[in-house]
């Protein structure tokens, strides 16, 4: 099989949504998982129902509570989200030994070898996101694709709770269309490197040469090159382990 299947699963507001299933008082409410609004914390997540109201990751709990007066502010519970993250993996695991996880709410699969005994990657995800539902009360998005930069894509896409399927025909269409932001590794500051070469769209980087790219971009330039024409060579890295753990804190004064 030339084709490889590719599934990225992406839990739902994971920290927010433990808090939601936990306390039912939280559910259906603006929830923001983080610092003290009142000293200079920051988000680390939120619920859909915060979101509404512009509220996202990264941004000051000062910031979040202008926007959202009645938000409910609560720290976060990182044993319980450990917790429900082993649930996960040991459900991944049924599927496939192939799995890459990247933080504690999401994680690649390759599925290939597993198509002709479950009949689809699509299926399997299909299967994946109902028994994450089944077993721990939480939603997850699926992508599928043929590689790990679409296979991201299509998640983020399919949020919340959905499941999006991007074919290997399909692949450099859809990359076109993409904005340069939403491609992998590309930060605010290369963002505005790109802007200032004229890339907006995954379509303007694909009229580049890659020898055009590498003095400005070094050795990022070859997965930029591939990546606007669909393509994406990275395997799915079975066995490995997140090579940090990190904490903040934000202090009251610098």
């Amino acid at each position: 099989m030339s084709e490889r299947s590719i599934i990225h699963i992406d839990m739902d507001a994971f920290y927010a949504s433990v808090e939601q299933r936990d306390f039912p008082e939280y559910r259906n409410q603006p929830l923001v998982v983080g610092g003290d609004p009142s000293h200079r914390g920051v988000v680390a997540t939120c619920s859909y129902e915060a979101r509404k109201f512009g509220i996202h990751s990264a941004m000051s709990c000062a910031t979040a509570i202008r926007k959202c007066p009645h938000a409910i502010f609560v720290r976060p519970r990182f044993p319980a989200y450990r917790k429900v993250s082993r649930q996960i993996q040991s459900i991944l695991r049924k599927y496939t030994g192939i799995i890459e996880p990247l933080a504690l709410d999401e994680a690649y699969l390759d599925v290939t070898d597993e198509i002709i005994r479950a009949g689809s990657s699509t299926l399997i995800a299909k299967d994946i996101r109902q028994r994450i539902k089944r077993e721990t009360g939480l939603t997850a998005s699926a992508g599928v694709s043929y590689n790990k930069f679409l296979a991201k894509i299509a998640s983020d896409r399919s949020k919340p709770d959905g499941l999006l399927y991007i074919s290997e025909k399909e692949g450099p269409n859809f990359v076109r269309r993409l904005n340069i932001r939403d491609f992998f590794g590309v930060g605010p500051a290369t963002e505005e490197k790109m802007h200032g070469l004229g890339i907006y769209t995954g379509g303007d980087l694909a009229t580049w040469e890659l020898e055009a790219l590498q003095p400005i971009f070094g050795k990022a330039s070859s997965y930029y090159y591939h990546a606007a024409r669909g393509i994406d060579f990275r395997p799915v890295e079975a066995g490995r382990m997140r090579k940090s753990i990190g904490t903040e804190d934000t202090f009251d004064i610098d």
